[in-house]
């Protein structure tokens, strides 16, 4: 698609920055970085918060974050920002880069992924962004529970949870059937 002309790439702090000043009336952005890694969740979650707006992010996190959210189900490192991303966006591992490629060379690998945003406008049986976090946070936070336990944990009524889950633990369920799990448990 070529490169951008220099007055069209920012150089800002994710977490502090309003997208509006440079990019008004909603208008879309690409983010792509080399993002420190003390801070890597935060900024995924800031491009989930923006997925209207960004139908693209390209970026270089600690190896086991960019695993973490290309990761699918069945992994144990499939987790909450697995499954939150998945959701709007389509994820591709696209290379690990070693820590010799640094001077000095940090203590752990690197890895480059690429989200691409999937068809997805909202979420399916009218439910809220934050219903579904909440239900995707309290089934991962006892990873080790049922999902049965882990969202009787988080505050959800058991008895809603559809039998072909109550037995199973969060990494077995797939992004649809995490909405299907979610719009059981709606008030």
């Amino acid at each position: 698609q070529g490169i951008l002309p220099a007055e069209r790439v920012f150089g800002v702090d994710l977490l502090k920055w309003n997208p509006d000043e440079a990019f008004p009336n909603g208008a879309p952005f690409i983010v792509a970085g080399n993002f420190p890694y003390n801070i890597s969740s935060q900024i995924l979650f800031r491009v989930l918060d923006w997925c209207d707006r960004v139908p693209e992010c390209v970026g270089m996190f600690q190896k086991e974050v960019a695993e973490r959210v290309a990761e699918g189900p069945g992994s144990k490192t499939y987790g909450i920002l697995s499954v939150l991303l998945q959701t709007y966006y389509d994820i591709e591992y696209l290379f690990t880069v070693h820590e010799h490629a640094f001077d000095p060379p940090p203590k752990v690998k690197s890895g480059v992924i690429r989200l691409v945003r999937n068809n997805v406008k909202e979420l399916p049986f009218g439910m809220s962004n934050a219903h579904f976090k909440r239900v995707v946070k309290a089934a991962f936070n006892q990873r080790r529970k049922t999902l049965r336990n882990s969202l009787k944990g988080g505050g959800f009524d058991p008895d809603k949870i559809p039998e072909q889950f109550q037995g199973k633990r969060a990494e077995q369920l797939s992004v649809i059937e995490f909405h299907a799990l979610a719009a059981a448990l709606k008030d």
